[in-house]
């Protein structure tokens, strides 16, 4: 038997808990392999836009404005899977990347290790 539950689009999103700002954190995850490539946050329309479109937005903090990664790099995260944690205040995007995932051109934002 899974242990993974499925959940009603609706009602998924309905479920989850927000910060007082209206915003979830959101781990994306290489399908492929596992990786965590970045995360970043989402309210209640990006993640819609992100089910509606098949690709991750974001809710930018600090421009204020939802953002689609890879709208003006090209490297589009397709959505695989789309899970929350026990709590329902985390997302889990299973995703295949276009390319890079980060800003500096490198695969993953978790790119720096402590020594």
């Amino acid at each position: 038997m899974s242990e993974i539950e499925k959940i009603q689009r609706g009602r998924f999103i309905d479920d989850l808990n927000f910060d007082d700002k209206g915003l979830i954190p959101a781990i994306i995850q290489d399908e492929a392999d596992g990786a965590v490539l970045m995360l970043g946050y989402m309210n209640k329309e990006s993640i819609v836009q992100t089910f509606e479109k098949g690709t991750v937005t974001f809710w930018s903090r600090s421009r204020q404005k939802y953002w689609t990664k890879g709208e003006t790099s090209g490297n589009y995260l397709k959505v695989k899977e789309i899970y929350t944690d026990c709590d329902r205040d985390t997302i889990l995007i299973k995703a295949e990347p276009a390319g890079p995932t980060c800003h500096t051109n490198k695969r993953s934002c978790f790119s720096w290790q402590a020594d």
